[in-house]
């Protein structure tokens, strides 16, 4: 039977509580659970914010509208067992506001007896779900956050919902079809977008949950998504420019005196990065005092040159550390289900401290705020955040939040709120952490992704544009990559330098443009009395790499530079609307057919169109220019009409570059500099 209060429409039948309610603009929330009401969970969404849906109820049909969606709701009783018992049946048609239909739940299919809403009980309490739509095999679908692949329309793509080490699984898609779906649920799972049908996939959940929109262009579903789950800060202005990493700088002094050099070429640097093992042992929190004898010291040489140090942060904690004991006491640790209670072994034994554990979130920030934030030091770099399991046996792990299973994908998502609210607390006003991994919400606490530990191959760095675009479209604007790959890379080997040179030019139209790497070979590094430490990677600043190289990238560094005022307007509209700084091209021109296939290429903001060479000794490559307006060549004036394929030159100090309708003489100024 249907019932409703006025904007949320309810029916009830064989057990399920089944609840569709308005969730923002043009958009509907659907939850069902079996055998009770329905759950006010938060994982990612935001409270409901005022809605002017209506409801009709006639009979055994009952319509929901909101805005631009609506969702038609059928009931139906059949026989089962020669007439002995009937079944009661409510299907779910969703449909833009003129009636088009956008996609429905999967039907019965006669003697089939399918069931589009499947709960398949778990011994002892929750469920194991799956949702089932009929598919359009026409559609186009993007999103889902990061995985490593060279894939644009992942129409005919199954994935795993899980985080891995350079995979961030966020559960939202953008159809072609016009409409937006996000799967609110942070446990385990699976979705496949086949021909036939698309299914999501729960392993253990307490009630269905997701959310849809409805919307007339990508940027309105976008927008949509970012209104409901929240939207970054305002970028602080050293995240427009320029941010030197390696791995490692293991002491003091060589941190210091790279910043310095810097200064002394009059090279454009807003933030330095100080890697892991900079601590005594793994979840001490602090500086070594061997290698880091005064850091206050430290942070103020850089903070009068006018650069930022941001401090890794790692979530492990080393049985052999000063905190282990007392966070164990106190329940402040991943548990493992069965077997040895060691979660990772690298460099030595260690454990996840909860981060959806509240008192724990708070225990690990007072930890980082006495060493670190007291110091002046306003950045995290907040690793492992999937956290990275020496064996990803999802089910084997527990959380305050509940089983792994069944909450974990939620773990980055709080170990950056974690940081975020204490920051906040200390009195910042535009926390920005760099985290290695995310989930739908954890842009709002101020998360900028970077894409893991990725290879130093021309392979792996195609991947990564794929993987910038679709992190735009579900809510992340803020991301970035290793520029040169993080595995590999010999500063001596002519490859991987040209590598690097082609990164770089990439790098420098990412949201966030920054230099990292494990350098090739690796160095010993010992302590005073002889014990080693933590090795170090070779040298991997911009003069790293020969004179030829290094030419290149000091010209690309003041690009960004020149291009610091746009960049800020991009975070801008980021923080206002939710936008993505790097976009996919049918973002831009969703009218334009060929802008929903092109995968290697894509606009900065929507005036610049950036074309990376992802290939080893390629001087040229063909460029897409979207019909509907003129495109201005950055490196030689030439101006061309849109709606056509062009053949540009890319000499290995150029990136084609392409700006829309004139715009920006002041880059095309800079680009063309010698």
């Amino acid at each position: 039977m249907f019932t409703s209060n006025g904007t949320a429409l309810v029916w009830r039948g064989d057990g399920e509580t089944l609840l569709v309610e308005a969730w923002g603009e043009n958009s509907l929330r659907v939850r069902s659970r079996m055998m009770g009401d329905v759950l006010e969970q938060d994982f990612a969404l935001l409270p409901a914010p005022a809605a002017r849906a209506t409801i009709d109820i006639e009979g055994d049909r009952a319509v929901i509208r909101n805005g631009k969606i609506r969702a038609v709701l059928t009931t139906e009783s059949t026989h089962e067992g020669n007439g002995y018992f009937d079944v009661s049946r409510c299907a779910i048609e969703f449909a833009d506001e003129s009636g088009r239909v956008l996609f429905k739940e999967l039907g019965p299919g006669g003697s089939l007896k399918l069931k589009a809403r499947r709960f398949t009980p778990i011994p002892g309490g929750d469920f194991r779900i799956t949702a089932s739509f009929e598919s359009d095999p026409h559609e186009k679908l993007y999103g889902m956050g990061q995985y490593q692949q060279q894939l644009l329309d992942l129409k005919g793509s199954a994935f795993e919902l899980a985080h891995r080490n350079s995979q961030a699984s966020i559960p939202f898609v953008v159809s072609s079809a016009g409409y937006g779906f996000f799967w609110h649920d942070p446990s385990i799972g699976r979705a496949s977008f086949n021909l036939n049908r698309t299914e999501w996939h729960a392993e253990s959940s307490k009630q269905l949950d997701y959310w849809v929109t409805a919307g007339d262009t990508p940027a309105e579903i976008v927008q949509a998504f970012a209104s409901v789950t929240g939207k970054v800060p305002m970028m602080p202005e050293y995240g427009l420019g320029f941010w030197q990493c390696r791995l490692r700088y293991w002491n003091q002094d060589q941190l210091l005196e790279v910043a310095r050099e810097y200064r002394r070429r009059g090279l454009p640097l807003d933030v330095i990065v100080c890697d892991f093992f900079h601590w005594p042992k793994m979840g001490d929190f602090r500086f070594d005092e061997e290698f880091f004898p005064d850091p206050q010291a430290m942070v103020d040489e850089l903070t009068a040159m006018g650069i930022e140090l941001m401090v890794s942060v790692w979530p492990q904690i080393a049985l052999t550390s000063e905190n282990y004991q007392e966070m164990r006491d106190r329940n402040l640790l991943v548990k493992a289900e069965s077997g040895v209670d060691v979660h990772m072994r690298f460099v030595e034994e260690s454990v996840f401290y909860d981060a959806t554990n509240p008192e724990a979130q708070r225990y690990v920030w007072e930890k980082c705020k006495q060493s670190y934030h007291d110091l002046g030091i306003r950045a995290f770099w907040l690793d492992e955040a999937e956290p990275e399991y020496e064996r990803y046996d999802y089910a084997n792990y527990r959380y305050h939040a509940g089983p792994n299973v069944q909450v974990g994908n939620l773990y980055p998502q709080l170990y950056s709120k974690g940081f975020y609210d204490g920051m906040v607390a200390a009195g910042q006003t535009d926390p920005v952490n760099l985290v290695r991994c995310a989930w739908a919400g954890s842009q709002r606490y101020g998360a900028l992704v970077w894409s893991g530990d990725i290879h130093s191959t021309f392979d792996d760095f195609r991947n990564q544009i794929t993987a910038g675009l679709h992190m735009g479209l579900v809510g992340i604007p803020w991301w970035t990559t290793d520029i040169g790959g993080f595995h590999g890379g010999d500063a001596e080997d002519p490859a991987f330098r040209e590598l690097l040179v082609r990164w770089f030019q990439y790098g420098t139209f990412c949201p966030v443009m920054r230099l990292h790497g494990d350098r090739s070979p690796e160095r010993e590094v010992t302590r005073q009395g002889g014990e080693p430490s933590c090795p170090t990677g070779s040298d991997n600043e911009v003069w790293s790499f020969g004179a030829d190289v290094y030419e290149v990238l000091a010209h690309y560094l003041r690009l960004r530079e020149t291009l610091r005022p746009y960049v800020r307007e991009l975070m801008k509209q980021a923080h206002e609307d939710g936008s993505p700084v790097m976009r996919a091209m049918f973002y831009s021109f969703p009218d334009d057919a060929a802008c929903w296939d092109l995968n290697d290429q894509y606009m900065f903001g929507d005036d610049i169109l950036v074309a990376p060479v992802v290939e080893l000794g390629a001087r040229e490559r063909d460029v897409y220019l979207p019909a509907g307006c003129s495109w201005t060549n950055v490196h030689d004036g030439s101006v061309h009409p849109g709606g056509q394929t062009v053949r540009a030159a890319a000499p290995l100090e150029v990136i084609p570059l392409f700006t829309r309708d004139g715009s920006h003489r002041e880059i095309i100024k800079a680009a063309a500099r010698d």
